[in-house]
């Protein structure tokens, strides 16, 4: 991490604490009052749980033009996506995904359509159904569990670095409690006193990307849910694919798309009207290719549902697949890793209060 980001962060930071006039906004204030200095640890730890909300920044008497040019949102923002670079493993292409995001991440969709048409039409099952008809359920288990199991072994091992870095120790039972509720609840995206963000707007408080995020997580939980109550009728019941529209995997994966496509739209158009200057500006296009990506896996899963028994069934599906894949294995490098860091930071802050 650049030492004078971090020097930086600490003298706002110990301003902040001086002034603490934005003392119930977010967790971030509350845990700066319960020290006096800030290691790099602390200062890690602390960009970590701040959700860029940006009440603070427009409550703020001591932001630009005033000498002390407060800026926490930024800074913070800065902090964290080094953060998450430096304890990457391995961690250069996750420097050259923030640059080049939406590019690197058309190109990698690109090349794993072409990949996975080659390989469908190479290995396709005689006599299947459904998707099987186009490529086997072999194939799609050599593929995609590799992609999903390698990805998740590189960001448990970067967790456990900036675990050791932030000075976490055991998590207890409350902590998971405390901050599992949080996490389902969106409570640092409410301000503080639950009337929402800045984000887009300083002049008014809003929900907005609350709303966003909660309609993405959840669409997100109930397409994973739709996923693995798939895999427990095919590997438990011998029940393979296709399913009915009453089944589980299409009750989990119908609304969760349908979720999923609106918020990750909805938080689009909200980063397009936001004040870039109280970002990261250097991880802008990395930013947005996870959510256009996002974006792409729930809308082209839905409209591969709507493509059933039709022409554009193998185009749809590669296309699908491709996204998903891409997906997972961009996982350590792509903001997707925010949302492990942030559930380790609200789990290590609530241990301590």
């Amino acid at each position: 991490m650049s030492a004078e980001t971090l020097q930086d962060a600490r003298r706002q930071i110990e301003i902040c604490n001086a002034c603490r006039y934005c003392e119930g906004y977010c967790a971030v204030f509350p845990a700066i009052t319960r020290q006096t200095a800030f290691a790099d640890g602390d200062i890690t730890q602390l960009a970590n749980l701040c959700h860029n909300c940006r009440g603070c920044y427009y409550a703020c008497q001591y932001t630009e033009p005033h000498e002390f040019a407060i800026n926490l949102p930024r800074v913070l923002a800065e902090v964290r996506t080094d953060s998450w670079k430096e304890f990457a493993w391995p961690s250069g292409f996750a420097r050259a995904y923030d640059k080049h995001g939406v590019v690197m991440g058309s190109i990698v969709v690109l090349c794993l359509c072409v990949l996975i048409f080659v390989a469908g039409s190479l290995q396709r099952a005689s006599g299947g159904e459904g998707f099987y008809a186009y490529m086997s359920h072999t194939l799609m288990v050599a593929i995609f569990a590799p992609a999903f199991v390698l990805p998740l072994l590189a960001t448990f091992v970067s967790l456990r670095r900036y675990w050791v870095h932030v000075g976490g120790g055991p998590i207890t039972l409350h902590s998971w409690r405390c901050a599992l509720q949080d996490v389902a609840h969106m409570r640092d995206l409410g301000g503080g006193q639950g009337q929402g963000c800045n984000y887009e707007d300083e002049d008014r408080f809003s929900n907005a990307r609350r709303i966003a995020h909660q309609l993405t997580l959840w669409g997100f939980v109930l397409c994973f849910a739709s996923t693995a109550s798939g895999t427990i009728l095919h590997y438990v019941f011998d029940l393979p694919a296709p399913y009915g529209l009453l089944s589980l995997p299409k009750l989990f994966g119908i609304p969760g798309g349908l979720m999923l496509s609106a918020g990750t739209l909805w938080m689009i158009w909200l980063k397009l009207c936001a004040d870039g200057g109280l970002s990261d500006a250097r991880v802008r296009g990395g930013d947005m290719a996870f959510v256009l990506l996002l974006f792409a896996v729930s809308t082209s899963g839905l409209l591969l549902y709507a493509s059933a028994g039709t022409g554009r069934m193998p185009h749809l599906l590669t296309f699908h697949l491709a996204t998903v894949l891409a997906l997972f294995l961009t996982l350590p490098y792509s903001k997707f890793v925010h949302g492990f860091y942030r559930l380790a930071a609200t789990l290590w802050n609530a241990d301590a209060t």
